[in-house]
């Protein structure tokens, strides 16, 4: 009886034995298959970011976005209690509702102001955890690791670029469709009026091609004393007058808008033919948008949508694309300001001194709160002085570069 248990045992083992080994063949075989066929997915592990990413890269980085985004909640917190009490008497006198507030005054002035600001946020987080690494001796301790300057500042570099993108993608598509809900809000509720009426605008629709109209009302989206006249080699060809047109908003295409009441004179030589009537869609290359400009009008738009816009008008010749052009540019150059006050910061703030950082993070605020200010005298060098719209938005990073090369080759080796 023991013999037979002992065989039976002895199969047990034998079954087990070849069914791992059928196994372990499977597995090789497929092993071989995938190494064949798919070997050169091997190459993706050398495109992960995180591979390069070495334990004191992700503490920076964890350190250097939470103060980030620490900073951004505390002061905009504060902006808006400010807001609040200095808006409120107005929210009341017109009667603006407490969800329309929420979500179409407040849900905008957020990310609006912490995309304007945001080379200020990204100065005070550096400054802040940095200034606090130093005072705990951990860039003395970095250092003495042997870690160079040249590689502690890499994470910081790599936050900066992270926050820069966030920046730019934020400032070009989702701001500008939140500013136009605030701007409205604003206009209804803050006393704000837009300009909505337009009186003898002249302006180029084509090569060629000029409208006139004695005014525009932008409520109705409707021109009254319409003209439009065709030239070809400086010779009149056709004239259309319209007591008034309207602009067809509702329609599948652009540029489509209704005249009543017009004639339309054709030129041929010494021939003239004359057609009229009571009513006329038709195709002129001009928009409301076009027409009225009211303050602000360039933060409404996304950067394709600018650069479409700035394109265009200075095909028709209008000398008021200067804001829109500094705008499209502010939008790029202040995403790189990140770059620039981030190194700013990090040379100010890692060396461990006696008597605490407060002289400079003094120097360093001082030193932010100047680039904001020159960010706007330049622009308004731009618009009022003829400075290169592009000149006039880069003209803080370029000089504040200097200045952070400067501060970079004072820092601890």
């Amino acid at each position: 009886m023991k013999r037979k248990k002992d065989f039976t045992q002895i199969r047990l083992h034998a079954k087990r034995y070849h069914r791992r080994r059928a196994v372990a063949r499977g597995w090789k075989a497929f092993s071989r298959f995938m190494r064949k066929w798919f070997g050169w997915l091997r190459v993706l592990k050398y495109l992960n970011p995180f591979r390069y990413l070495k334990r004191l890269d992700r503490y920076i980085i964890a350190k250097f976005i939470g103060t980030y985004i620490y900073s951004i909640l505390l002061i905009i917190s504060i902006a808006i209690v400010f807001d609040v009490n200095e808006n409120l008497a107005k929210f009341s006198t017109y009667g603006a509702p407490l969800k329309a507030i929420v979500l179409d005054y407040y849900a905008n002035f957020v990310p609006y102001f912490s995309n304007l600001f945001s080379p200020l946020f990204v100065f005070i987080a550096v400054i802040f955890f940095t200034s606090k690494l130093a005072g705990n001796s951990e860039i003395i301790a970095m250092l003495a690791a042997g870690v160079s300057f040249k590689r502690l500042i890499r994470p910081y570099m790599i936050s900066a670029a992270l926050i820069a993108v966030v920046n730019l993608l934020l400032g070009a598509y989702v701001i500008p469709r939140g500013t136009v809900v605030r701007q409205d809000f604003e206009a209804k509720y803050k006393n704000s009026k837009k300009t909505l009426s337009a009186s003898n605008v002249q302006l180029m629709v084509g090569p060629g091609i000029i409208a006139y109209m004695q005014q525009y009302d932008d409520r109705s989206k409707t021109a009254y004393g319409f003209s439009l006249d065709k030239f070809e080699n400086k010779k009149l060809v056709s004239h259309m007058t319209a007591s008034l047109i309207r602009y067809d908003s509702i329609s599948d295409t652009r540029y489509h808008w209704t005249a009543q009441n017009y004639k339309i004179r054709t030129l041929k030589g010494l021939k003239e033919e004359i057609q009229s009537g009571a009513k006329l869609d038709t195709m002129i290359m001009m928009e409301p948008m076009d027409l009225v400009f009211s303050s602000g009008q360039q933060e409404t738009l996304t950067s394709p949508e600018l650069r479409q816009y700035i394109s265009k008008q200075i095909d028709r010749g209008s000398g008021n694309v200067v804001q829109y052009e500094v705008e499209y540019h502010k939008r790029i150059a202040t995403s790189f300001a990140s770059f620039i006050l981030t190194i700013i910061g990090v040379s100010l703030s890692s060396r461990k001194r006696k008597g605490g950082m407060g002289l400079y993070l003094g120097i360093g605020l001082a030193l932010s709160f100047s680039y904001i200010l020159l960010q706007t005298i330049s622009a308004t060098f731009a618009i009022n002085a003829d400075t290169p719209p592009m000149l006039a938005a880069w003209i803080p990073n370029i000089l504040y570069a200097f200045i952070a090369y400067f501060c970079y080759r004072q820092s601890p080796n």
